[in-house]
């Protein structure tokens, strides 16, 4: 088969892909567009402790680390009893919600982002709390290992996870 028909097949999985993603997930995709803009990189899903699952992590240009939780409904903001633990692992933190989302709702001594599956808007930006050093050396070191695992798997989708690894 040629590399063109093996691109294509590829265009088509990606498309059927994004039949199946849930609302927090399309707006965790244009939250990642949105912040590449700014010269991020994004993990979504990414664990910072046992017990924590952030929607997305982002790394900066100069190092910052960001987290955004998407909230796709009032029930699913309401339910989360977890966000503020969050807040130790990043120097800013965000919500991204739908432009249906009341806001209102929202703490607002936190970061705010309005986004949709395809791109996002930071409306508010979040009030900067850096993290010591050690903790940020530890933070990268675990982003850049969680994200060189997912790309081996993409790459090797047989690879069996090693004791340890998520």
């Amino acid at each position: 088969m040629s590399e063109g028909l093996d691109f294509c097949s590829w265009i088509v999985h990606l498309r059927g892909m994004d039949e199946t993603l849930q609302p927090g997930q399309r707006l965790a995709r244009g939250v990642c567009r949105h912040l590449r803009s700014h010269g991020f990189v994004s993990v979504e899903e990414f664990v910072p402790e046992r017990g924590l699952r952030a929607d997305v992590m982002a790394l900066g240009p100069k190092g910052e680390l960001w987290i955004v939780e998407c909230k796709s409904s009032r029930t699913d903001f309401q339910s989360d009893t977890k966000w503020q633990g969050y807040l130790a692992w990043c120097d800013r933190y965000f919500w991204a919600v739908d432009m249906a989302f009341p806001t209102e709702l929202l703490p607002e001594d936190t970061g705010l982002i309005i986004a949709d599956a395809y791109d996002a808007e930071i409306v508010r930006m979040a009030p900067e709390d850096k993290l010591a050093p050690a903790r940020r050396k530890r933070m990268i070191q675990k982003f850049a290992t969680d994200a060189a695992r997912r790309l081996h798997r993409f790459r090797d989708p047989k690879l069996i996870a090693l004791p340890g690894e998520d």
